[in-house]
């Protein structure tokens, strides 16, 4: 049963891999700054990259979701966090493959509130901590990313749309022709290059840039990879406390289970992230690439900020309500309202679902 729990995190790792890799990518695909490749491969980097230093920056959601948290006593034996594991996999795994984004830390809280029922009892839950340390910061992200978006964007418009007009282009100038050591025999120099910063108009004309990239791009890819950052830096902690306990008694170190979970997580961003990715790119609102960086800004402060408090928001509901709140602040009228029903749809359920699918296998096991 200890290796089973350690597999199944494991494997909860990759299935929120697959539907929240599009949580900090999509704005890039969507504003057409790159392609689903390119953007899954640069996500998955800065995923990892956040599940690893979680280690050292995120140990509260550790306690937070290991069962304790949530559970006044918890049953002896692994059957409780395998109820809960198969339960938050089961869910997440199907709105991935139906392409709709759901929350990781809302099937984990849903999954350990049916598991907890049915192992210790209505009363034995602490729903008390669930609404307050829980229920509140999760329902109040999106509400607080709206209000985010529509307050800042203005601002980030009105500062970075200029960056639009200018690019960094490298320009190679052609090599001199020098006399050899015989002086009959010539030889070229190496071609230089130097990196400028011009206008996009001008960059595109001159023979000598051999590549350019517009520094709005830059700031995008930037806002990208700090909000797949930050969105690796609060799961990780959430998934490995469904299995530090069991990783101890199989001699696995706590930073050797940041590794797996973060390594796990990575492969499920490469392998599944393509059909939610498409959704939040291509199926809730056009944008530019200054709507995207103002999104993925607000994404990452806020998740960022939440986990240095130990907070656990939903990165996939933070970063949609931004996605949303581009199409509102022009007016609401190209938002796709037929995909953002799918999505509040799905929100709404996943901890129901998830404490059912938990509680069910909790039976199943101890019967």
């Amino acid at each position: 049963m200890t290796l089973l729990l350690c597999t199944l995190v494991l494997f909860l790792a990759f299935a929120n891999g697959a539907n929240d890799i599009s949580k900090g990518i999509a704005t890039l695909v969507g504003s057409g700054v790159t392609n689903f490749r390119r953007a899954i491969i640069w996500g998955t980097v800065w995923t990892v990259a956040g599940g690893l230093v979680a280690a050292v920056t995120a140990q509260g959601l550790v306690k937070a979701f290991s069962g304790s948290g949530f559970v006044s006593s918890l049953p002896e034996g692994h059957a409780f966090l395998v109820s809960v594991a198969v339960g938050a996999i089961g869910w997440i795994l199907f709105a991935s493959r139906t392409g709709l984004p759901v929350s990781t830390t809302h099937a984990i809280a849903g999954a350990l509130c049916g598991a907890g029922v049915m192992a210790v009892g209505v009363d034995g839950v602490k729903w008390a901590v669930l609404g307050q340390k829980f229920a509140l910061p999760l329902a109040a992200s999106p509400v607080i990313s709206l209000a985010l978006m529509w307050i800042l964007f203005p601002l980030v418009n009105f500062c970075f749309s200029r960056l639009n007009k200018y690019c960094v282009c490298i320009e190679e100038h052609s090599p001199l022709v020098q006399p050899a050591f015989n002086a009959v025999a010539m030889t070229a120099a190496p071609a230089s290059q130097s990196i400028v910063v011009g206008q996009t108009g001008q960059c595109a004309t001159t023979p000598s840039v051999v590549s350019r990239l517009q520094l709005m791009d830059s700031l995008h890819w930037l806002s990208a990879g700090a909000t797949s950052f930050a969105r690796g830096l609060n799961d990780t902690p959430k998934i490995l406390a469904l299995g530090i306990a069991a990783a101890a008694l199989i001699h696995v170190s706590a930073n050797t289970g940041y590794l797996l979970v973060a390594l796990a997580m990575g492969v499920g961003c490469l392998v599944a992230g393509f059909r939610v990715t498409e959704t939040l790119a291509k199926k809730v609102t056009p944008m530019n690439p200054t709507d995207g960086f103002a999104a993925n800004l607000i994404t990452s402060l806020l998740v960022g900020f939440a986990s240095r408090l130990s907070l656990p928001v939903s990165t996939t509901h933070v970063s949609s309500s931004a996605i949303i709140g581009i199409g509102l602040r022009k007016g609401g009228r190209d938002i796709q309202w037929k995909t953002v029903r799918d999505m509040l749809l799905a929100w709404i359920v996943t901890l129901p679902v998830s404490a059912l699918l938990a509680g069910a296998v909790y039976v199943l096991i101890n019967r």
